[in-house]
């Protein structure tokens, strides 16, 4: 049985407060390294409110960590199979977007596949890479998407995939239809 939405809020509220503290950083510290007004913050690490995608991003960016790493508090202890089931979903409502760990979680291991649905009419930036350098493969399983990596737009479509090295601002943009696609990073 999967993790209910409320304890994903509370276990990631707890982490990124945590997060924080480890780094030695006030919420006005952290207000001004990531972009985020001090008030949001302290209602994400209060529960009070989820983090939106780009939100997530521009945390993942000041701690120089995967989005993963971030909601690792949600997942559970290394196993070598884990069912659908049971992998860790977050939910973007304001950006119409749902993130899906596909991979079992693990420290060690360096490859890690995510599932990335988009519903219609949707965008979200990302400012920065959490890892510059990383290497991401998208693979787009249906719909449409168009992704812009520093700049330059590539449209997909069902079957396509997208293989670059990020250092700079990424785009994801829906058009007329939902996408999902499947992302690797390592």
């Amino acid at each position: 049985m999967g993790i209910t939405d409320t304890q994903n809020s509370t276990h990631l509220a707890a982490h990124l407060c945590d997060l924080r503290a480890q780094h030695q950083m006030t919420l006005a510290l952290l207000a001004q390294k990531s972009g985020i007004s001090r008030a949001t913050l302290s209602r994400i690490e209060n529960a009070e409110v989820s983090p939106t995608a780009e939100t997530l991003g521009r945390l993942a960016t000041v701690y120089a960590l995967p989005i993963s790493r971030l909601l690792a508090p949600m997942e559970q202890v290394f196993q070598p199979v884990i069912s659908r089931a049971d992998q860790t979903v977050w939910h973007d409502p304001r950006n119409g977007f749902q993130r899906r760990s596909v991979s079992p979680p693990s420290g060690p291991l360096a490859v890690e596949l995510i599932e990335g649905t988009f519903e219609p009419h949707q965008e979200i930036t990302y400012t920065a890479p959490a890892i510059p350098g990383q290497e991401h493969h998208v693979y787009v399983l249906s719909g449409q998407i168009e992704i812009s990596i520093e700049g330059k737009v590539h449209a997909m479509q069902a079957g396509d995939c997208l293989r670059y090295v990020l250092f700079g601002e990424t785009v994801f943009r829906t058009g007329n239809t939902a996408c999902t696609y499947v992302i690797a990073l390592k």
